[in-house]
C-alpha cells in the first residue's frame, strides 16, 4: 500500500490530478468564505457579461454566476464522491464474496450481476427519474448506486477468482483463519489498486449521471447544482443570446473534476499493471542510448 502511495506521489499527472481535486473541494468547502452572497439572490442585469463586479457574468434571473458555481459545485461533489464511494462498496464486495465462495453463491451473484448489466444505465436512470418526478440529490445518489455496481463487481469477481488459489490464501485457510478475514486480510489488500480504479470511474460516473439528470430536468430546481445551472441555461436560451458564461462556468467544473480524477486514475492503472509504466522506461532508454552513442563517438 505504501509503494502504491509512493507512486501516486511520484507520478507528475497524478500530482496534477491531485491538486485539481483538492482545489475543487476545499472551493465547495469554504463556499461560504470566497462566495457569502445568496446563489438565489439577484444582484444585476439579466445576462450580465463577466465584469470586475460578477467575475463569471449573471443569469437570465440577474443572479450572480459565480456564487451559483462555487455553493453548487458542494453538491455536485458530494452527490458525485457519496455515491462513488457507494457504488464502489457495494461492487467489491457483491465481487469479492462471488469470486471466493464460488458455486452457488456466485451463480446467484453473478446472475444478478448480468440482469443489472445488460440493462442501459442512463435510460434507466431517466426511466426511474421520470417515474419518482422531481428528485432530489439523496434520490439521484440513490438511484444511481443501486444502477451502476456491477461493472466494479465483475472486476473484482475476476481478480479474487484468480488469487482464491494462491499460496498465501490456501496456507491461510489451512491453518484455520476464518472466511472473513481471509477476504479483508489475505484478498483485499491485493485488490487495492483496482478498488480505485472503480472508486475514481464510479465518481466520474456519477457526477456525469447526476449532471444528465438535472441537465433533462429531474432534479430539484431550488436545490443550487453545476446540473440544474446547465439546466436553467438551456432554458433561457443563454446560449443563442451569446451568454456563453451561463453554460461555461458549470461545464468548466464538470470538466476540470474529470480530468483530475482521470489523471489519478492514469496512474492507479499503472500501479495495478507496471508494464504501463513505459513512460519513464523510454525515457532513461533514451538518455542511456544518447550516452552510449556519445561515448563511441569520443572513442572514434
Amino acid at each position: 500500500m505504501m509503494s502504491g502511495l509512493k507512486i501516486l506521489l511520484q507520478q507528475k499527472k497524478a500530482v496534477a490530478g491531485l491538486v485539481i481535486i483538492v482545489a475543487l473541494c476545499l472551493m465547495a468547502l469554504f463556499a461560504p468564505v470566497i462566495a457569502p452572497g445568496a446563489p438565489s439572490a439577484r444582484v444585476g442585469r439579466s445576462h450580465q457579461p463577466p465584469t470586475v463586479e460578477h467575475v463569471f457574468g449573471t443569469t437570465k434571473m440577474g443572479r450572480d454566476v459565480y456564487t451559483q458555481f462555487v455553493w453548487g459545485s458542494r453538491t455536485s461533489l458530494a452527490v458525485g464522491f457519496a455515491t462513488g464511494i457507494a457504488i464502489t462498496i457495494i461492487g467489491t464486495a457483491i465481487g469479492l464474496i462471488a469470486g471466493y465462495a464460488g458455486g452457488r453463491t456466485d451463480a446467484a451473484l453473478d446472475l444478478a450481476t448480468n440482469a443489472v448489466l445488460v440493462i442501459p444505465n442512463i435510460p434507466l436512470l431517466i426511466l426511474l427519474a421520470s417515474f419518482a418526478g422531481t428528485v432530489g440529490p439523496l434520490a439521484i445518489m440513490a438511484i444511481i448506486a443501486l444502477t451502476s455496481w456491477p461493472w466494479g463487481a465483475r472486476m473484482t469477481r475476476s481478480q479474487t477468482m484468480a488469487l482464491r488459489n494462491r499460496d498465501f490464501v490456501t496456507a491461510a485457510r489451512m491453518i484455520g483463519e476464518p472466511a472473513w478475514r481471509v477476504l479483508f486480510v489475505e484478498l483485499l489488500p491485493n485488490l487495492l489498486p483496482l478498488i480505485g480504479i472503480n472508486l475514481v470511474g464510479s465518481i466520474i460516473y456519477a457526477v456525469v449521471a447526476q449532471t444528465t439528470l438535472e441537465y433533462l430536468g429531474f432534479g430539484d430546481p431550488l436545490q443550487v447544482t453545476w446540473g440544474t445551472m446547465l439546466y436553467n441555461a438551456q432554458n433561457s436560451s443563454a446560449i443563442i443570446l451569446g451568454a456563453w458564461w451561463d453554460i461555461g462556468a458549470p461545464a468548466a467544473g464538470i470538466a476540470l473534476i474529470g480530468l483530475g480524477l482521470a489523471l489519478v486514475n492514469f496512474t492507479f492503472d499503472e500501479i495495478a499493471n507496471p508494464q504501463l509504466r513505459s513512460g519513464p522506461a523510454l525515457t532513461r532508454w533514451l538518455r542511456l542510448n544518447r550516452q552510449r552513442n556519445r561515448s563511441l563517438g569520443g572513442a572514434r
